[in-house]
C-alpha cells in the first residue's frame, strides 16, 4: 500500500475513534440521570441538535459511499438516541421537550423530502445536502458562544467541560484534516470553527481555572 493510502486509512481510523470519544461524553450525563433519577444541569438541546447532525451527516455519506462518514455517524445517531429516551424518560416536562423533538424532525423530513423529490440528479443533490450539513454544523459550534461570554462575565468556567474540549478539538482538526484529503470542502469548512471556539475554551480554563472558582465560592460562604 503506498504512503499515502496508508496515511489515508489512518486518519480515517483517528476521524473514529476521535468523534465516537466525543459521542461517548454524554455518558456521564446518561450516568448521571440514571443515578439521579432526574434531568438537572442535563441540557436536552445538545443531544437533540447532534442527532440531527448525525442523520444528516449519514445521507451525505451513504450518498458519497464514504464508510468513515456512514460509521460514525451511524453510531453516533444511536448514541443520540439513547441519551433522548432517558431524557425522556426522566423528565418532568415532557410536552416542551417533545415540542422541540418533532420540530427539528420534522425540518429533517422536510429536508429528505426536498433532497429525495425536488433534486433528482445526485451531483446536485450531493452538493446540496453536503451544504444543508455543512451550515448546520457551524450552526452548532458557534451556538455555545453565548455561553462563552457568560464564563468571561462571571468568570467561571465550571459550565464548561474540559473533557469535551479537548476531544471537540481533536475530532474537529482530524475531520478539517480528512476533508482536506478528499478536496471536499462540505466536510473541511464546518469543523474549522470547531477548532476555532476549542482553542478560545482552552483559553478561558487558562484564564479562569476551575480550582479557582471552588476556592472563589469557599470564600464566599
Amino acid at each position: 500500500m503506498e504512503t499515502g493510502g496508508v496515511f489515508d486509512s489512518l486518519l480515517s481510523g483517528v476521524c473514529v475513534v476521535f468523534t465516537l470519544g466525543m459521542f461517548s461524553t454524554g455518558l456521564t450525563d446518561l450516568r448521571h440521570m440514571r443515578m439521579t433519577r432526574s434531568v438537572d444541569s442535563v441540557q436536552f438541546l445538545p443531544f437533540l441538535t447532534t442527532e440531527v447532525n448525525n442523520l444528516g451527516w449519514l445521507s451525505y455519506g451513504a450518498l458519497k459511499g464514504d464508510g468513515t462518514l456512514i460509521v460514525v455517524n451511524a453510531v453516533g445517531a444511536v448514541l443520540q438516541t439513547l441519551y433522548i429516551s432517558v431524557y425522556l424518560h426522566y423528565c418532568p416536562r415532557k410536552r416542551a421537550v417533545l415540542l422541540q423533538t418533532a420540530t427539528l424532525l420534522g425540518v429533517l423530513l422536510l429536508g429528505y423530502g426536498y433532497f429525495g423529490l425536488l433534486v433528482p440528479d445526485p451531483e446536485a443533490r450531493l452538493q446540496q445536502l453536503g451544504l444543508f450539513c455543512s451550515v448546520f454544523t457551524i450552526s452548532m459550534y458557534l451556538s455555545p458562544l453565548a455561553d462563552l461570554a457568560k464564563v468571561i462575565q462571571t468568570k467561571s468556567t465550571q459550565c464548561l467541560s474540559f473533557s469535551l474540549t479537548i476531544a471537540t478539538l481533536l475530532t474537529s482538526a482530524s475531520w478539517s484534516l480528512y476533508g482536506f484529503r478528499l478536496r471536499d470542502p462540505y466536510i473541511m469548512v464546518p469543523n474549522l470553527p470547531g477548532i476555532f471556539t476549542s482553542f478560545i475554551r482552552l483559553w478561558l480554563f487558562w484564564k479562569y481555572p476551575q480550582e479557582q472558582d471552588r476556592n472563589y465560592r469557599l470564600l464566599q460562604t
